[in-house]
């Protein structure tokens, strides 16, 4: 008697078509939004997910400006850069980077979120992040992505 063989099938760049989704970040918390953007670009949303490949969607992210922080941590909470020389370390508080640079919020926070190698630096070159509401990949017809 034969038995039926099911072979496991690994998602690669030639069988791996991405997707591209568009979030509308109003009124969403920053952490909750991001580890949802983490997931889809990394392809855990799907049944093909391959942790050693790259087999997740585009994600753009549009009105970046209007994200929310619970609690303090607008006030609180503290990003941090180095140049590398001495005395070249800056610290900035959420409050003021928002007001400056809202991508930066959106895009450090998921870039925490994914793998730290090769793989994890190609999967963060496809998040878009864009402080107003357009963007120029309609091209592309990106879906919208629910966060629920």
């Amino acid at each position: 008697m034969r038995h039926l063989s099911y072979k496991t099938q690994f998602a690669n760049k030639q069988n791996h078509k991405p997707e591209w989704f568009v979030i509308d970040a109003t009124n969403q918390t920053v952490g909750r939004m991001c580890t949802r953007i983490a997931s889809v670009l990394r392809g855990k949303h799907k049944p093909t997910y391959t942790p050693h490949a790259d087999a997740g969607d585009f994600v753009i992210v549009i009105n970046a400006d209007k994200v929310v922080f619970t609690g303090n941590k607008l006030d609180q909470k503290t990003y941090l850069t180095f140049s590398g020389y001495p005395g070249g370390q800056k610290e900035e508080t959420a409050k003021n980077l928002l007001a400056r640079r809202p991508e930066q919020i959106i895009e450090r926070a998921v870039k925490g979120m994914l793998p730290k190698n090769r793989l994890g630096r190609a999967m963060f070159k496809k998040i878009f992040v864009y402080a107003g509401d357009t963007h120029p990949h309609s091209a592309q017809k990106p879906s919208p992505l629910s966060l629920n």
